[in-house]
């Protein structure tokens, strides 16, 4: 009786939350003259954020590891209306480079108002754990700890901003998945870190906001191709997933959960039944297709 009362209780505040959350609304007031640093923003949801922020007036930095897809970006930024839109290649699995991503955009664009970290790699193919360290290694140190040295790079200008930081977690950083062992590793890692800074943040008055973006499966070309025939489930429109991140950062959430229903009451029953949860999701496997 009691682990019913707090499912319904769970339920109704998240319903109360995400009812609160999707009605209110920003404009372009808000985002103008903002300065904001996209990283994997060559292409997919990275790319997609790079647009919300531009057709709002945000000067934009991006960064990748293709020069020309950044070009093409950058150059679609300013036809939208970016204030500016600059951008430097970068590759996140050296953290040399991505601590000189930070240092760039901070002096390219005067200082930061939004770290949006997006990018994602060198977590291997999407099969059974074959006991790889390199995969492993190669995962955390472009999901985990690029993100990281991204962060404490750019610290002291997000305080001096009272900005806001924007993680791109995933599911499987809630939920272990299988076949993505080190992906989930990375997101575990990433969740543990941010919300653990995010409490840190408030208990020492700095006025940076932490908003963890919790998302499904999105249809970026990387992830159809990677996972499209290994899976049952829908991919989710990249976007909306990026209208729905800039909002949620904006509006200095801590959480953000994309699509809502296809995540949320998933981890509301996590702790209650997670045998139940575990084989539910197992269904949306395709084994055969999996090596």
């Amino acid at each position: 009786m009691a682990g019913v009362k707090l499912l319904l209780s769970s339920l109704v505040m998240g319903l109360c939350a995400y009812y609160f959350y999707s009605t209110e609304q920003i404009t372009p007031e808000m985002v103008k003259g903002k300065r904001v640093l996209v990283t994997g923003s060559s292409t997919g949801i990275g790319e997609q954020i790079a647009y919300t922020f531009s057709e709002m007036g945000a000067h934009v930095m991006l960064t990748a590891r293709r020069a020309k897809q950044l070009q093409e970006v950058a150059k679609k930024c300013l036809q939208l209306g970016a204030g500016s839109a600059s951008y430097v290649v970068s590759d996140m699995g050296n953290l040399t480079s991505a601590q000189n991503v930070a240092q760039e955009a901070i002096k390219k664009l005067g200082g930061l108002d939004y770290l949006v970290l997006n990018h994602i790699g060198g977590s291997g193919s999407f099969g059974s754990f074959q006991g790889d360290m390199e995969a492993v290694l190669s995962s955390n140190t472009v999901n985990f700890l690029s993100y990281i040295q991204l962060t404490s790079t750019s610290l002291k200008a997000l305080l001096e901003s009272q900005g806001s930081i924007v993680v791109m977690s995933s599911m499987s950083g809630r939920i272990g998945a299988p076949f993505t062992t080190s992906y989930c590793a990375a997101k575990f890692a990433l969740e543990g870190f941010y919300s653990s800074l995010r409490r840190e943040f408030k208990l020492n008055n700095n006025n940076v906001s932490v908003t963890v973006a919790v998302l499904g499966f999105i249809d970026t070309e990387n992830a159809v191709k990677k996972v499209g025939d290994k899976v049952t489930m829908s991919a989710s429109p990249k976007e909306e997933c990026a209208d729905e991140v800039v909002k949620a950062a904006v509006l200095r959430q801590p959480e953000l959960f994309y699509p809502y229903w296809g995540i949320k009451p998933f981890l509301l029953l996590r702790d209650l039944a997670p045998t139940l949860i575990g084989d539910l999701l197992d269904k949306f496997y395709v084994l055969e297709n999996i090596k």
